[in-house]
């Protein structure tokens, strides 16, 4: 890891050592940027932060002993010179808007080339701010809702769809009757885009299972 006086010096912390390595080479091979250290956990990544004093840390949201975020809350308060960067592969609301709050300065997928990773990481240096309330605002209006224009008691009977119960358990449940259980399923599934009662399932467990702090 080369370090030039005047370059940017990034910290890049992530728990897959070939990711670490990669994110490192196109790093080095920027103009104006040197990696100064690397971390696998949130221990290491706070240890080291504070002995090489990065000017901005790409940090992974998933590691072993916690997350990304807690990385982020903890240099605000014992290195508040370093700018951090969320670098994941979790396209989830939650993850974003969790990072946006704890001080975030970016917000980028694993998915982008190299050469936009060292221009965000550019940008952050130099104070911009590449992910505010209006973005987030912005994306989540991009994300449609399949469940938008469902009805209270259509919300309650697909929690219960995904909960594995049949017709007549969810009309016990509701106290109403199996038809106006079977109505609720026609509605909804015709404003959620699916044929069958399968599918509300998959998708109820898809969204439980979705979210970035889910274990693998």
């Amino acid at each position: 890891m080369s370090e030039a006086r005047d370059d940017i010096h990034v910290m890049i912390i992530d728990d897959h050592e070939v990711v670490r390595r990669g994110i490192s080479e196109v790093v080095e091979r920027a103009d104006g940027l040197s990696v100064v250290a690397e971390a696998g956990s949130v221990a290491e990544a706070l240890t080291r932060a504070k002995v090489v004093r990065p000017d901005v840390a790409l940090v992974d949201l998933r590691l072993p002993d916690g997350t990304g975020i807690d990385i982020i809350q903890q240099l605000a308060v014992e290195v508040p010179t370093v700018r951090p960067i969320v670098l994941t592969s979790f396209d989830d609301d939650d993850a974003l808007d969790e990072a946006l709050h704890a001080g975030a300065k970016a917000y980028l997928l694993k998915s982008v080339r190299g050469a936009e990773i060292t221009e965000v990481i550019k940008a952050v240096a130099a104070g911009r701010v590449l992910l505010d309330e209006r973005t987030l605002t912005r994306r989540r209006a991009d994300h449609d809702d399949p469940t938008a224009d469902l009805t209270p008691s259509e919300r309650k009977v697909l929690d219960l769809i995904g909960e594995g119960l049949s017709n007549r358990e969810i009309g016990e449940r509701l106290g109403v009757a199996e038809k106006t259980v079977k109505n609720h399923i026609t509605s909804l599934l015709s404003k959620m885009g699916l044929q069958r009662r399968t599918q509300v399932a998959a998708w109820v467990a898809g969204q439980r299972a979705a979210g970035w702090r889910a274990q693998n």
